[in-house]
């Protein structure tokens, strides 16, 4: 299984041997909203899911602090997240997280686009409870690149998501509230007219109170071309 390192401000660190992935989808707090985005993908010819919000279990493996995602084909892009991890004695931690998403795959299954790329997360995390009181003041954005030139495709707050302590109750309803488990809150709009399917992407969530923020970027590189 995967292992992820996390600094904390104090610059104390948190290894947790990750044991369970969680991706949340249609997650936006307004479910009127919602339902506008299951339509939207009905039109691409991505199958809507039997409930809202969905939660879509993930190749524990998957769960990687990299600066390099490999892809088979050039329709893969992520999404800016936030990630609620689990540490030892059941600390909550959270922290900045991009998940590359295969589109291709994705008109078949949504589970499947999930666990054909990995849930990119930072390096560094804060503690929920040190951020808790203002997590709806909390920024979330994310840059595509092409060709070196950097592009907003996503830029948003918190509140546009449904809260950690929602699915920390979920969590706990389901007796998985348990170190090692890590949570991907799914993600807000992307900008029209950004070309998605870039050569790198950078997410950031920020902290304006507090004046910090928590950041990732990797790179997307092509596989070879299969023999046979």
């Amino acid at each position: 299984m995967a292992v992820l390192t996390f600094e904390l401000p104090d610059g104390s660190t948190r290894e947790v041997d990750v044991v369970q992935v969680l991706n949340a989808g249609y997650a936006g707090r307004s479910q009127d909203d919602v339902a506008a985005h299951v339509a939207e993908l009905a039109e691409l010819g991505v199958p809507g899911p039997s409930v809202t919000p969905a939660l879509y279990p993930v190749s524990p493996y998957l769960a990687q602090q990299t600066e390099h995602v490999a892809v088979q084909h050039g329709r893969t892009s992520g999404e800016a997240e936030w990630a609620l991890v689990v540490a030892e004695d059941g600390e909550l931690l959270l922290t900045a997280a991009c998940d590359h998403t295969d589109r291709d795959l994705e008109v078949h299954g949504v589970a499947w686009s999930k666990n054909a790329g990995p849930d990119v997360l930072a390096r560094r995390a804060w503690r929920l409870a040190d951020v808790e009181s203002r997590l709806d003041e909390l920024t979330l954005r994310a840059w595509v690149s092409h060709d070196g030139t950097e592009t907003e495709i996503q830029t948003g707050t918190l509140a546009e998501l449904l809260a950690p302590a929602y699915w920390v109750d979920v969590l706990r309803t389901r007796g998985e509230l348990t170190p090692g488990t890590v949570l991907i809150s799914g993600t807000i709009p992307m900008a029209p007219g950004v070309d998605q399917f870039a050569d790198s992407w950078r997410v950031e969530l920020a902290d304006p109170t507090g004046g910090d923020a928590i950041s990732l970027a990797y790179d997307v590189r092509p596989m070879p071309e299969p023999i046979g």
